[in-house]
């Protein structure tokens, strides 16, 4: 609430005190926590409804899985990457039903269709469509189809410049672009894919923040990507053009290098950034600095409104969502944007704008706000 003076509220502990890797995702009130170091681990799911008093563990076990390297939410659909201890053994990639929140339910192993996938590092999904990030195998989409409970692939990339271990990527809030990362070695240029062709995905160009900096995860908020790039901390890119990213700025989380020196192994520094903050601030989490809550303000000239002020309800929706603006917005235009970037409706706005989505297919869609000066992004959910 306060970004000059975070207070915790609360703590979760885990069976170790000295993991490494950790992942977290959110779906309505629920935390979905993961790790995959070895030893003792668990899927721990928190409910968060009690904030700011508390937050409490409603599941903590290993019926499902013990392990697993990354995780995202799609709809009601949880994937996870890299699954290890679940019944049957490993699997590259598992989906599961999050219909009933509290109580995930296995719907399909990716190894199930494609057993010559060894592993995803990471992936990200739209509306069932997986961009997995395969490490040394490249990349793969895939499409999840839940009504025949079955996996079909769309595309891949298993050859391409400054080629290394495929790590993460983003889409563009088109679609028509996918940013993309190799870890290692250690420099690898962030890469930039045309997906608009999505059977025969194309690189189309290359960009460093620094050569010799790693990439490690990238984000994309409206029209800006940003990018966690370990050594050289935080940089934000201006993507309206999506194949021609433009630095508009940066923040430092871990200046002891010499500039373009990065010693090996070059893994310090910012592991990861949250972008979807209401209030527009930046979170980015540095391996050996900590947490730093950036105003990013100054370098997108756009201001969000607190979380107070602008509402979306209900989230998931049935059959019309409500958004409450701030008055302090003139000239407002709110529009209802499909996940492949298609828009389906778009509207003008004071205070109060009421969306019909009865006759919409149930999935992931974005409300999109605009006024002078001012834009602002929000995922809903369709039931």
């Amino acid at each position: 609430t306060d970004p000059t003076n975070p207070v915790q509220r609360d703590y979760i502990p885990h069976y170790q005190t000295d993991l490494i890797w950790h992942e977290y995702k959110t779906f309505g009130n629920y935390l979905y926590i993961i790790s995959d170091d070895a030893g003792t681990n668990t899927l721990q799911i928190a409910d968060l409804s009690y904030l700011p008093d508390s937050v409490h563990v409603i599941y903590d076990g290993t019926s499902l899985f013990t392990r697993g390297h990354t995780l995202f939410i799609d709809g009601t659909h949880l994937y996870v990457a890299s699954v290890s201890g679940a019944p049957g053994g490993f699997s590259s990639m598992n989906v599961y039903s999050l219909a009933n929140p509290v109580a995930p339910t296995l719907l399909r192993k990716l190894n199930q269709d494609f057993s010559n996938i060894n592993s995803v590092h990471d992936m990200f999904v739209s509306n069932d469509t997986i961009y997995a990030s395969c490490g040394y195998q490249g990349l793969f989409i895939y499409h999840y189809d839940s009504t025949l409970n079955r996996f079909t692939q769309l595309g891949s990339l298993t050859t391409y410049p400054d080629q290394g271990y495929n790590h993460s990527s983003v889409l563009s809030l088109d679609h028509s672009t996918l940013y993309m990362c190799d870890e290692v070695p250690a420099g690898m240029a962030t890469k930039i894919v045309d997906v608009t062709t999505i059977s025969s995905p194309t690189v189309v160009d290359t960009f460093y923040s620094n050569r010799g900096d790693t990439p490690h995860n990238p984000y994309v908020e409206g029209n800006f990507l940003y990018m966690a790039n370990y050594m050289d901390g935080v940089y934000v890119y201006d993507i309206s053009n999506p194949n021609t990213p433009v630095k508009v700025g940066y923040f430092d989380t871990y200046p002891d290098n010499a500039p373009g020196v990065y010693p090996s192994p070059a893994y310090k520094g910012c592991w990861s950034v949250y972008t979807e903050l209401p209030s527009g601030i930046l979170l980015a989490s540095d391996m050996q600095r900590g947490l730093f809550c950036l105003d990013i303000s100054t370098i997108t000239s756009i201001s969000k409104p607190d979380a107070q002020t602008f509402l979306l309800f209900p989230n998931p929706a049935d059959n019309q969502v409500t958004v409450k603006l701030p008055s302090t917005l003139k000239n407002v235009r709110v529009t209802l944007i499909e996940s492949t970037g298609r828009i389906v409706s778009s509207l003008n706005a004071s205070d109060l704008a009421i969306i019909e989505t009865t006759h919409l297919a149930r999935g992931l869609y974005f409300i999109n706000v605009t006024a002078n000066g001012y834009s602002h992004s929000e995922k809903l959910i369709l039931n």
